[in-house]
């Protein structure tokens, strides 16, 4: 099938918006036309990551309708619309235990840019393979060839096209709030980077209860949007006395996966305290075992989350205005992906969403 993406073919060169060949759906996919797609952090720190098959198309918050499916699918039906999150084998014992994102196959579904059997997924016009699997659906394109596993269908009168990040990275903040950490009422929270994963973790930290809620940025409007979303204090994160302002407190979340701040998340914890980090492609930690005396540490993926049980919780949330996420977003079409992506770099959108039918 002929469909217009975003191709990255050089980690050192913008994305061009081409024309490829999409593989039919196989066995437990479905065809997915695109309508709304987030542009993630994770998606462009690939070009950190020079061992990835290139070219590829990227993107893994995708939210559409479906077109076809493949042989055995029961899950979705055509016409559903559907939001696209992480794939998983659903046999391996993490799968088993209701932990997708731990799946023993994670890395090979997600982050390998092909499918388990090493196929790609698609051609380019000559004929030659362009990886169309990045994190099981490759969204930043008109289509896109998903696993049933990564597909939640959501009710067809929402706004499908804002619907996309609620699949990792609105997902990861509100998760790592709601499920990893267990934020209680009452509880104080330390929120480091305030972009879109850490805003979600402040507006779920609000809706858990949390009697002090401290957002860090260096960037004043992120601040002022925490602010605005259930921050309870704002700080600035070049503040040199950092650590002391923010705690001590119950729950440390740090989105930057910068040392220093990771540091000063773990310095501000009280004892019984927990820090969770999700950064991706970041620096490394490095700890005096005394520093975790009383407290713990821990990296989650994906907010610990079940997608089809996860996302619409946080449309529920949403539902009840306790979850305003489409304040984070600024929709463009998929020919200004590179506005899209420098925007989202200096700091002017919270959260690009890419409209691959917007003329």
């Amino acid at each position: 099938m002929r469909i217009r993406a975003a191709v990255l073919r050089d980690p050192a060169e913008p994305f061009a918006v081409e024309d490829v060949d999409l593989h039919e759906p196989g066995p437990g996919e479905a065809l997915v036309r695109v309508v709304g797609a987030g542009m993630c952090h994770t998606d462009v720190t690939v070009r950190r990551r020079p061992h990835l098959p290139m070219p590829m198309i990227f993107g893994h918050e995708g939210s559409g309708v479906v077109e076809a499916v493949g042989p055995g699918v029961t899950r979705v039906r055509l016409g559903d619309h559907v939001v696209m999150s992480f794939d998983s084998c659903g046999w391996c014992a993490q799968c088993h235990t209701g932990a997708p994102a731990y799946c023993a196959q994670f890395m090979a579904r997600n982050v390998s840019g092909a499918r388990v059997d090493g196929s790609s997924g698609a051609t380019d016009l000559t004929g030659a393979p362009v990886a169309a699997r990045w994190f099981g659906q490759s969204s930043f394109a008109t289509h896109a060839v998903a696993t049933e596993r990564n597909l939640v269908v959501v009710d067809p009168a929402l706004p499908l096209d804002l619907l996309g990040p609620l699949g990792c990275g609105l997902q990861t903040g509100a998760g790592a709030v709601l499920n990893s950490l267990s934020v209680r009422p009452g509880d104080r929270v330390a929120v480091f980077g305030t972009g879109a994963v850490g805003l979600a973790a402040v507006m779920a930290a609000k809706v858990a209860g949390a009697a002090d809620i401290v957002a860090v940025d260096l960037h004043p409007g992120r601040r002022a949007l925490a602010a605005e979303l259930g921050a309870t204090r704002v700080l600035d994160g070049a503040d040199p006395e950092l650590a002391g302002a923010v705690g001590p407190v119950d729950h440390s979340f740090d989105t930057t996966a910068v040392a220093s701040v990771m540091t000063t998340a773990v310095a501000v914890l009280r004892p019984g305290g927990c820090c969770a980090l999700v950064g991706a492609g970041g620096d490394e930690l490095t700890l005096r075992p005394s520093a975790l005396a009383g407290r713990s540490l821990r990296f989650v993926i994906e907010g610990d989350a079940v997608p089809q049980r996860f996302v619409p919780r946080l449309i529920d949330l949403w539902r009840q205005g306790r979850f305003p996420f489409e304040r984070l977003i600024r929709t463009y079409p998929l020919d200004d992906i590179a506005t899209a992506e420098r925007e989202s770099a200096d700091g002017t959108t919270v959260k690009p969403v890419l409209l691959p039918h917007h003329p």
